[in-house]
């Protein structure tokens, strides 16, 4: 359906397709279904033989492709005098602070104390260790505003299935302006959307009653909380607070590109989501990386031990 919504959208525009009709609409969609798909393959063949999730990385390597072109544009700007070079510098100054602050909320845990009691196996003494449960702060990721923005942009794709963007129904171009880039009513749907996605996946990724299930049946508990029913209430809570906080910051990294390109004109290329994904997709790649080296450097190991052994 979105492809053919884009083949309408460029039969409209004066002098992009040559032959419009049938054909090249249905040739439109299959090849841009098609490229999708392939996409899709390569991903999941990159992560059941490569290093991280293979679909991130294409759209990591699809948003740092386009950098140094938008850095280029910039200082194109900055020459002609369309902005200033102190703004030039504002603009690079805020993105690393907001890059630093992204990977600080990222790294960001809340460590419950989990308690495992002393029990006697045979002639051994087990258990009795001190172990800590960690919860994310961003439990969801990108996903909420990847979500969020793709469905604000329903509007416009049903006006493309209409044929153009200015001969819609009425209703439909006043919402289509409504749902603009930057107006109050976009962001205010952007943020609860935002919110509402962030509480809706945490709560499928995260089930705190089978968590406290779990601990129950290897013997943990939580200090000062008794097992079973209030222990998952307690991870609940918890995990209610830390979803607060998680939204708040995604909608606030998300809502600061919004405000600065709509409201003063400032060329901030890198948005919100953007942003998340190529900060997200960094430090999963560098940590599965670190992972595999520390296996690859313990199976060498290993396999020295066994060749000792054998002599």
């Amino acid at each position: 359906m979105q492809g053919y919504g884009i083949a309408m959208a460029l039969e409209s525009s004066t002098g992009v397709v040559v032959d419009p009709g049938f054909f090249f609409r249905i040739t439109a969609v299959v090849t841009l279904v098609g490229g999708t798909l392939f996409l899709m393959w390569l991903g999941e063949q990159v992560t059941s033989r490569g290093v991280g999730n293979g679909i991130s990385l294409i759209i990591f390597a699809g948003i740092i492709a386009e950098i140094p072109s938008a850095l280029i544009g910039m200082l194109e700007l900055g020459r002609t005098g369309a902005i200033s070079g102190l703004v030039i510098v504002g603009i690079l100054i805020l993105v690393i602070a907001v890059i630093a602050f992204i990977v600080f909320m990222e790294r960001s845990l809340r460590k419950i104390l989990i308690q495992y009691p002393k029990r006697q196996q045979g002639g051994k003494m087990l258990g009795g260790q001190a172990q800590h449960l960690p919860l994310k702060l961003n439990v969801a990721g990108v996903i909420p505003p990847i979500f969020a923005s793709s469905l604000l942009l329903m509007p416009v794709s049903i006006i493309n299935l209409s044929g153009s963007q200015g001969n819609g129904p009425d209703w439909l171009l006043t919402l289509n302006s409504l749902l603009g880039r930057g107006q109050p009513l976009y962001l205010g749907i952007y943020v609860s959307m935002i919110v509402f996605f962030a509480f809706f996946y945490t709560a499928i990724v995260f089930n705190p009653e089978d968590t406290a299930d779990n601990l129950r049946r290897n013997g943990g508990y939580i200090p000062g909380i008794r097992p079973g029913k209030p222990t998952a209430d307690y991870l609940d809570f918890i995990l209610t607070r830390l979803t607060v906080i998680g939204a708040a910051y995604l909608a606030a990294v998300c809502i600061l590109p919004e405000i600065l390109i709509s409201q003063y004109s400032i060329p901030f290329y890198l948005g919100g989501t953007s942003l998340l994904i190529v900060v997200t997709v960094s430090l999963d790649t560098v940590s599965q990386i670190q992972s595999h080296l520390l296996a690859h450097q313990y199976e060498g190991l290993i396999k020295k031990a066994q060749i000792k052994g054998r002599r």
